[in-house]
């Protein structure tokens, strides 16, 4: 049995998509991934050696030397036959700022807010949180899942609790069914792109990347020490197969917009 891929961690998303010749926009084109440029932009531009960034990305020396030899040779391909570089892809996650030699200050931004934003304020009160379940878990899926467990909050406390029937809503009609149940919060594990654009418009706040137990987890958020992921985003629709799983389960993570982990990392 094949060994899974372990998913990279990365400071930020590249700014730039795409690189090509001057006047050959439609030059044949080379995809770099999104990992393979993070082990290039530690290694050349930030001076790193390949065991700091190795211990950065959270990956061993001898899987970044590879990455590294690889993606030097599609960038002199592109440099010496004249190719479009686009930047896209990959098995990675987004750094949350919790590396103790985290590099980027994007990431310690994102582990900031995201903490304020978990131990409460007038800004991110939370009455009533909604979460994705199953059998006392986390369901991982938030547009497969059968139900949800919905906490009433006072006080910063659970004053009372109850698991809600999805019958069968859709990715499309579960915001609209959160909207109906008042809830301002949704703990979930891995969630698509449109979904989160729903959640957001309907002002929910939202907790991805979440996994065991759903009674553990709202205490943690609660408590300000939930461990979540808040870029994560799986948008496998139409790019995997039926057999992908979002969240983390074993550790796994998805990376964002650029598509970064490919599932079953």
């Amino acid at each position: 049995m094949a060994r899974p891929v372990r998913c990279r961690r990365i400071c930020s998303e590249p700014e730039y998509e795409s690189f090509a010749p001057c006047g050959m926009e439609g030059a044949e084109p080379v995809q770099l991934s999104v990992d393979e440029f993070e082990a290039v932009r530690l290694i050349d531009h930030e001076k790193r050696t390949h065991e700091q960034c190795a211990r950065q990305m959270g990956i061993s020396r001898t899987t970044v030397t590879e990455m590294y030899e690889r993606a030097r040779s599609k960038i002199a391909d592109c440099i010496v036959n004249g190719k479009t570089l686009c930047i896209s892809g990959g098995n990675y996650v987004l750094c949350d700022g919790s590396f103790e030699k985290c590099c980027d200050r994007k990431c310690r931004k994102r582990k900031h807010t995201a903490a304020k934003k978990a131990v409460g304020g007038k800004e991110a009160e939370m009455k009533k949180i909604a979460v994705t379940y199953e059998n006392g878990d986390v369901f991982q899926h938030f547009g497969h899942t059968q139900q949800f467990k919905v906490y009433d909050i006072e006080d910063g406390r659970i004053a009372g609790e109850q698991v809600i029937s999805t019958q069968g809503s859709g990715h499309g009609a579960l915001a609209g069914l959160l909207c109906g149940l008042h809830a301002d919060t949704l703990i979930c594990g891995g969630i698509g792109a449109g979904a989160r654009t729903a959640l957001a418009q309907a002002g929910i706040q939202l907790y991805g990347g979440v996994s065991g137990s759903a009674d553990e987890a709202v205490q943690a958020l609660l408590a300000g020490n939930l461990q979540f992921q808040p870029d994560v985003c799986c948008s496998h629709h139409g790019h995997h197969g039926e057999g992908h799983h979002c969240g983390h389960e074993e550790g796994h993570h998805c990376g964002q917009d650029k598509h970064g982990c490919a599932g079953n990392c």
